[in-house]
């Protein structure tokens, strides 16, 4: 298990899945990620189990969200992980809507980047996000992200298109602002 100081991280389980399509269900949770149409549960079955069957320690990793009482709360992600350059991009869903904006958010993104500096090895973490997701943008901010750049139209949801920011941080920019290697 990976500790943060509000969450901890744990491998998705099978037992995971009632609430991931409860979830992936929720117009409101989705809003902002790329889940447009109703999940099925066989999907989402499935692409738990390819989750759990595809683990490895480098490379793309998924992890269960959960608050210190267990209450398992969303998940996080380092996906395109390309080794060669030793960067990734990050991907965080608080699937339970009475967890946000209590702070789990910006504890698991700081203990997701520890885990893609210190155990990883990454020089750089990038994501994107909606222009006006301000939650979540004020989260990364947070976090020590930096806005590097905007794609233009680049999201067609809910009747409109909408611009998407790119945000990222690297290693030393972290370790400036956060302390050394080693802490969750």
């Amino acid at each position: 298990m990976i500790e943060g100081k509000l969450v901890n991280f744990r491998t998705l389980e099978m037992d995971d899945l009632e609430k991931n399509v409860e979830w992936f269900n929720d117009r409101e949770v989705t809003r902002y990620i790329s889940m447009r149409y109703p999940l099925p549960r066989a999907a989402e079955e499935e692409w738990i189990k390819g989750q759990i069957a595809a683990f490895q320690s480098y490379g793309p990793l998924f992890y269960a969200i959960e608050t210190k009482d267990g209450t398992y709360i969303g998940n996080i992600n380092f996906h395109m992980v390309l080794p060669e350059n030793r960067k990734a991009r990050l991907g965080i869903t608080i699937g339970d809507k009475a967890c946000w904006s209590k702070g789990y958010g910006t504890d698991a993104m700081l203990t997701m980047l520890r885990v893609g500096f210190d155990d990883m090895n990454l020089h750089r973490i990038d994501l994107t996000v909606d222009e006006d997701n301000a939650r979540a943008i004020a989260c990364y901010e947070k976090c020590g992200f930096v806005h590097e750049g905007r794609m233009r139209q680049s999201r067609y949801t809910r009747g409109r298109y909408s611009d998407q920011l790119v945000m990222g941080i690297l290693r030393d920019e972290f370790y400036a602002k956060f302390g050394d290697a080693g802490r969750y």
